[in-house]
């Protein structure tokens, strides 16, 4: 949770293996102990293309920055326009907002993902990445809270050249609990 009580957007931390200059083995994901990963290394598949290569690589190098710097790096990843769509809450619409809700420190909450799949379009200038992820952060006893989930994100090159995500979504694979109505409520 962050200072005003609600989970931040998306902390990132993601164990790289080695630099980017090997993009298959820098986007394998180490577990963490006691944690086994069953998630396939796509990049592994000999009949990959070049446009998943690029887009597993960019999501190495945006692991990579917010690892470095937190929250505070997140939303630069994201186009102008961006749209993140977070559990539960309001469309975080455009770099700023997405920023707002992005003021998370690293050391107090991270998350480790990994990408599953991606797919560039046939134009070579928008694609998608998906991917299983884990929250970590401390409870409000100090325990150690976790929360496995799915993402995707969707990028763009923009007119500069740059990658930039223009809508990604992740949700919980948690099920909150179920509300069943008291004797008292109106049915």
């Amino acid at each position: 949770m962050n200072q005003s009580g609600k989970r931040p957007h998306k902390g990132i931390i993601l164990v790289l293996s080695v630099a980017f200059l090997c993009p298959a083995a820098a986007l394998s994901q180490l577990p963490l102990q006691g944690e086994q990963s069953s998630a396939p290394n796509p990049l592994t598949d000999p009949t990959s293309k070049p446009g998943k290569a690029l887009l597993f690589d960019l999501e190495a190098r945006f692991a990579k920055d917010v690892l470095q710097k937190g929250g505070a790096a997140f939303a630069d990843w994201f186009a102008e326009d961006g749209v993140a769509l977070n559990n539960g809450q309001a469309p975080s619409i455009g770099r700023v907002a997405i920023a707002k809700s992005a003021n998370w420190k690293a050391k107090d909450y991270q998350l480790t993902w990994t990408p599953t799949d991606a797919q560039m379009g046939p134009s070579g200038d928008m694609g998608y990445t998906r991917g299983i992820y884990t929250s970590r952060m401390a409870g409000p006893k100090g325990e150690s809270l976790a929360e496995p989930g799915k993402w995707l994100s969707i990028w763009r090159k923009q007119t500069d050249g740059q990658w930039r995500i223009v809508a990604e979504i992740y949700n919980t694979d948690i099920m909150p609990p179920v509300h069943a109505p008291s004797t008292t409520e109106a049915h």
